[in-house]
């Protein structure tokens, strides 16, 4: 069972950039399309970013433009890259196969955007 751990939120303001970092303890190189989900409070996790194992990747809407997920097999790392961020961007981010069965999700990372 693959681990997750997801790092780089804090708090920042409008139109600044994070980047978000997401460590699997085991191999994801070549097999698994991953993806970048968040959780709102009060709100269910979507998926907002995903990356397929051949690199074609794809964005919600709501991020498109502003976001961008790589990943580096070599190091079972996956970032997302966010740019322009905006308030309603404030939520928990998860990483994770971006198809269900899904890995045990990690804890996340909060990203706060406010002035």
């Amino acid at each position: 069972q693959v681990q997750l751990e997801e790092s780089g939120g804090g708090l920042v303001q409008p139109g600044t950039s994070l980047r978000l970092s997401c460590a699997a303890s085991g191999s994801i190189s070549s097999l698994y399309a991953m993806g970048w989900y968040r959780q709102p409070p009060g709100k269910q996790r979507d998926l907002v970013a995903s990356i397929s194992s051949g690199g074609t990747t794809n964005y919600a809407d709501s991020v498109k433009g502003r976001f961008t997920i790589s990943r580096d097999n070599a190091k079972n790392t996956v970032y997302l890259q966010m740019n322009s961020l905006k308030p309603e961007d404030t939520a928990v981010y998860f990483c994770n196969k971006n198809t269900w069965p899904y890995w045990n999700w990690g804890q996340g990372t909060q990203v706060t955007v406010s002035s």
